[in-house]
């Protein structure tokens, strides 16, 4: 009796997130016919009446956006979300991150956008299944995705597999035969086309992959792409005895790892063991380890620059940009003469 109805309330009658009755009130386009019934039901229901000045504040649009990424901690998406930051703050936007977690990230990216819907969302790394794809069209809002591709969004997709090529065949010329490679633990289009341009590469040289030299770490933190991971795929190479004359990295956390081991061994880089990583993060320079360079800072500022045109006019064409590696070489391959 007597107690003030709150948008939280009716968020709550009508099962929906705070935002999306913001939208509702606000005359979004963001919102579909079926969520507007049941959000007016619930207003009509409670007798709610909104502030003027409350009105106001919400009539930004957008307003909210969310970045879904598989994980915040590691190196790499840290860079990229840095980039994301730093565009966000340009504009009149606020947003959340959501951490799908490498294990099923499909089935934890559902139930997020279940919970309710921002004005605009980022996809990292996230294959876009028909389930997916399916909820992602009955919401109707702007989507970017960075690290996958589908010919209904826009999208950054790094090309992979000549990443991968560019590490074997760098590695081939600088006279390495021995060659390992370490892997992640899942299995995913990442992970696939990098071995692939990789594989291909030593093919083309006439240079066979020893199966024992490749392998993977045992910590399933990150999906493998870890320190822990590189370190343990070095021993285990050693209780194979297959040490290989040089290693590719799946990323720069595992040939971070990697090279701890080897010293661990008493071998030294690139004297003993050459190692090439991937992503060029900020340590790697640092460590002067031959890497392959994927702009992920300048891939996250063009994301957020891409939703902002798509707000303004929804119906502007896709864009979709595949990212082409770059190879920097520094002295993890620099065999001595």
């Amino acid at each position: 009796m007597g107690k003030k109805i709150t948008i939280y309330d009716v968020a709550k009658e009508a099962g929906v997130a705070i935002s999306t009755v913001s939208r509702v009130l606000n005359e979004s386009p963001y919102v579909s016919d079926e969520t507007k019934t049941k959000v007016q039901a619930s207003i009509d229901k409670l007798d709610f009446y909104p502030q003027v000045n409350a009105r106001m504040l919400a009539k930004r649009q957008p307003q909210i956006i969310a970045v879904a990424v598989p994980t915040f901690t590691t190196p790499f998406f840290n860079e990229v979300l840095k980039g994301v930051k730093d565009e966000i703050s340009k504009l009149d936007l606020d947003f959340i991150i959501y951490n799908t977690g490498s294990e099923d990230p499909e089935e934890n990216f559902k139930r997020f956008v279940d919970r309710g819907i921002p004005d605009g969302l980022v996809i990292f790394s996230i294959d876009i299944t028909p389930p997916v794809h399916k909820r992602l069209t009955d919401y109707d809002i702007p989507v970017i995705l960075v690290g996958s591709n589908h010919p209904s969004y826009d999208f950054f997709h790094w090309n992979n597999y000549k990443g991968g090529y560019k590490a074997g065949k760098h590695l081939v010329e600088k006279g390495y035969k021995k060659i390992g490679l370490i892997r992640s633990h899942t299995k995913s289009s990442v992970s696939d086309e990098r071995e692939k341009g990789f594989r291909d590469a030593l093919t083309e040289s006439g240079i066979s992959l020893n199966e024992d030299m490749l392998v993977t770490g045992i910590t399933r933190k990150h999906a493998g792409f870890s320190e822990e991971a590189g370190y343990e795929a070095v021993k285990i190479l050693k209780e194979r005895n297959s040490i290989p004359e040089a290693l590719f990295c799946s990323n720069d956390a595992q040939a971070i790892g990697a090279i701890h081991a080897l010293r661990e061994l008493g071998l030294s880089v690139p004297e003993d063991v050459g190692v090439v990583g991937y992503d060029n993060i900020k340590i790697s320079k640092f460590m002067d380890l031959t890497t392959i360079d994927q702009a992920m800072y300048d891939v996250g500022t063009r994301a957020i620059q891409r939703l902002s045109e798509r707000y303004k006019d929804k119906n502007i064409k896709i864009k979709q940009t595949i990212i082409e590696p770059e190879l920097i070489e520094r002295k993890s391959t620099r065999r001595p003469s």
